[in-house]
């Protein structure tokens, strides 16, 4: 949400925030603006692919801190799109602003853009922290309203929506929460910051009641609920009752429109009285909507229900061990997968493809004239829109194309959302395409009755909206869904042996089990998606830019085994010498780029890192869906940008990568084996079976950016060695 202009009005008039010392209390934190505020607020780096050890770091010192004060931490997460369909104009908007800002960070100024993996990264660190958490189908705030409001306890978030919720805890703004800083003696140890309730700003405006407040944040425009007109009615408020004298004036010039419409608001008695007044106004001033009176008291009204808190939250009951709570989209994935969506372990584009056809896929730093690095990865997302959506069997084949006659005036399949007031949910998708027949699941006798009745039926794919840059603008793309090639059934997916998942996940990604033999089970995903990424990469990666990857995956093995606490890990690999280890590690992280250095980005080596980042950000979640048949990856030490950038340039200045190892036994057999493993994925005649078959059919259009690489736009890649070379699939080195 957010209402506009809210947090600086507030946040410069000192009168409506309280210092304190927080301690000894739960705390519900806003989990989205908890990582965008830790990885935005403290210089970690952004141009070169993101610092996710530094970020992971960081956070653990958070939640150290909060522990110290015996603070404990419950966070939710927003999850993906609301099925209303309410914020998705304003989700483009920012989407293609993040495109522009990329471009702008890879050309060495400034923006803003959060580094791809950076969720997962924090996930993955509060389940292993053991912090409470839970994902949201959709915007997390009303949630954590009602969260906070059973618990009288209060919300850190920087969402200026909290300035209106009424919570008897309170709000922290993350801006005066000195986390940083604790205070006191051992048992006393607690947190200054600022707490605002809105029963002291209700006061300074002589009694206002914290009901007339969700008006206020519709009249002065909010994401939800917002009528188009709402600048003609703070016209007319200004004008009429605000400037001088209107009948409930108090003939004084308000100091912003915020104060204005909040002194307006004061001398009602009640919700219901004021909404008639504003209603009257816009009627009267023939600027109103059509509809007359009714049809705008029930929008504003509609926009006013987004604040109302209900007495028991559904988390509450979560949170404390008695299940339920999934509801909204999560309801309508099987059980399995609706628990870990809600533990966070279900990436939101999953959820966001089975229910609205729609996925939004992050922008990162990258050659903005090449295609997006996205591409590189779309055989591992259309094979995830095939488990989805591919439900099939001969019923399923005859009722989609009856569907498909009538599909224009079908809504979204969700009917998800918070169960409150506030328009219609489920308005529909836009765009969406007509689901047609699946044979996923079921003998091959159905699978030939059901192809057949879905050709006579239909020919139209089943696709998914991808939302994607397209040079620097953004660009829906129909994406069709691929049906992987061994049979799974959604609905059953977590009755299907383990060996089953992990065939399909190999499959797509073009692997064998015994391909991927020669390393530890935690990064075989990261090998297979490696292998992945040089066969289908473009510009084709380098030699050095492979070996950059996996010394980095080195050294974040290493700061894994040698971080306090870790002796276990060294345990299980006996008779190695960690000091000299250490010194291996040490001489890496010398190499990483160092901020202020007046060397600028190598665009082309920054575009194939993101192609491989996009490639294990999918990987992640089919992984997640087919119920981890791999171990995840340490995502946090798994790929460090301003390391993989440094050793880079040093192998590029010639040195060997085997020589960035010297004295260290251990670190050389692992990328020894790393190396092994990649070539084995990489070799020929392995390519992705949800990709084989359909190249027939043009699937790789879009892969070179409409031709208009050029000199320079591989940016170092370099010529490939003929022993390189031989890593590339037929089809890559035929490019």
């Amino acid at each position: 949400m957010g209402v506009q202009g809210l947090t600086t009005y507030v946040e410069g008039n000192k009168q409506f925030l309280q210092d304190v010392r927080f301690r000894d209390s739960r705390l519900v934190i806003d989990g989205c603006a908890l990582f965008f505020r830790l990885y935005f607020n403290h210089g970690l780096d952004q141009q070169y692919g993101g610092d996710y050890g530094a970020f992971s770091c960081l956070l653990s010192e958070f939640l150290s801190a909060l522990a110290a004060c015996n603070i404990q931490p419950y966070v939710v997460l927003d999850g993906g799109m609301d099925p209303s369909d309410k914020k998705i104009s304003t989700l483009r908007q920012r989407l293609q602003s993040k495109i522009k800002e990329a471009d702008s960070i890879a050309h060495g100024r400034h923006g803003s853009v959060l580094p791809l993996l950076t969720r997962e990264v924090f996930t993955e660190v509060l389940i292993q922290r053991g912090v409470p958490l839970f994902q949201c189908s959709a915007e997390a705030d009303w949630e954590i309203a009602c969260l906070a409001h059973q618990w009288n306890c209060p919300v850190l978030t920087n969402d200026s929506d909290f300035y209106i919720f009424d919570l008897p805890g309170g709000y922290l703004p993350f801006r005066f929460f000195q986390w940083t800083n604790v205070n006191g003696k051992a048992s006393q140890r607690y947190i200054s910051t600022r707490c605002y309730t809105t029963k002291g700003l209700c006061r300074w405006f002589g009694g206002l009641s914290p009901e007339l407040l969700p008006l206020c944040a519709v009249l002065t425009g909010n994401d939800y609920g917002t009528p188009r007109d709402a600048e003609t009615l703070l016209a007319l408020l200004d004008v009429s009752d605000l400037r001088g004298g209107g009948a409930r004036g108090r003939g004084r010039a308000p100091s912003s429109r915020i104060e204005g419409i909040l002194l307006w608001l004061s001398s009602f008695s009640s919700p219901g009285e004021a909404l008639e007044e504003v209603t009257r106004l816009m009627v009267d001033s023939g600027r109103g909507r059509g509809g007359g009176k009714g049809g705008l008291s029930s929008q504003l009204w509609a926009g006013m229900q987004e604040y109302h808190i209900t007495a028991q939250s559904s988390l509450a009951r979560w949170f404390s061990g008695g299940k339920a709570a999934p509801g909204g989209k999560a309801s309508q994935l099987p059980e399995c997968l609706s628990q870990a969506a809600t533990k966070g372990l279900l990436a939101p584009l999953v959820v966001d493809a089975l229910v609205m056809h729609r996925v939004l896929l992050i922008p990162q730093v990258e050659n903005s004239k090449l295609a997006s690095s996205h591409c590189s990865a779309r055989a591992i997302r259309q094979a995830i829109y095939g488990i989805l959506l591919q439900r099939g069997g001969q019923d399923n084949v005859d009722a989609r194309a009856q569907a498909s006659t009538s599909q224009g005036t079908r809504g979204g399949r969700g009917q998800g959302g918070r169960g409150r007031g506030g328009g219609q949910v489920g308005a529909g998708r836009g765009g969406d395409h007509t689901q047609h027949g699946g044979h996923v699941g079921f003998p091959s006798e159905q699978v030939s009755s059901a192809a057949g009745a879905q050709a006579k039926t239909s020919s139209i794919s089943i696709c998914v909206e991808e939302y994607d840059r397209l040079d620097l603008s953004l660009k829906k793309n129909q994406v069709e869904a691929h049906p992987v090639r061994t049979p799974l059934c959604l609905d059953t997916l977590g009755q299907s042996r383990p060996a089953v998942r992990l065939g399909v996940l190999l499959d797509v990604l073009g692997v064998t089990e015994l391909d991927l033999a020669p390393v530890a089970h935690h990064l075989r995903l990261a090998a297979a998606l490696t292998g992945f990424w040089l066969r289908q990469a473009s510009p084709p990666p380098s030699q050095p830019q492979l070996q950059a990857l996996l010394l980095g995956m080195v050294y974040g093995e290493l700061t894994l085994i040698n971080q306090p606490g870790a002796t276990q890990h060294q345990h299980a690999v006996p008779q190695v010498n960690w000091a000299a280890e250490r010194r291996v590690q040490a001489g890496l992280d010398r190499l990483r780029v160092r901020a202020g250095e007046r060397r600028g980005l190598d665009v082309g080596d920054a575009h194939s890192f993101s192609q491989w980042q996009a490639c294990l950000w999918s990987a992640l979640c089919l992984n997640q869906l087919l119920l981890f048949p791999l171990p995840a990856p340490y995502t946090s030490w798994v790929f460090s940008g301003t390391l993989v950038h440094g050793l880079l340039r040093c192998l590029k200045g010639g040195r060997p990568a085997e020589s960035l190892l010297a004295g260290g036994s251990f670190s050389g057999q692992l990328y020894s084996s790393l190396l092994d493993a990649v070539k084995n994925c990489s070799s020929k005649g392995q390519p992705s079976s949800s990709a084989s078959g359909r190249r027939k059919r043009g699937g790789r259009r879009g892969r070179r950016g409409r031709g208009r690489g050029g000199r320079g736009a591989a940016g170092g890649t370099g010529e490939l060695s003929n022993k390189f070379a031989l890593l590339m699939s037929e089809e890559e080195s035929d490019d």
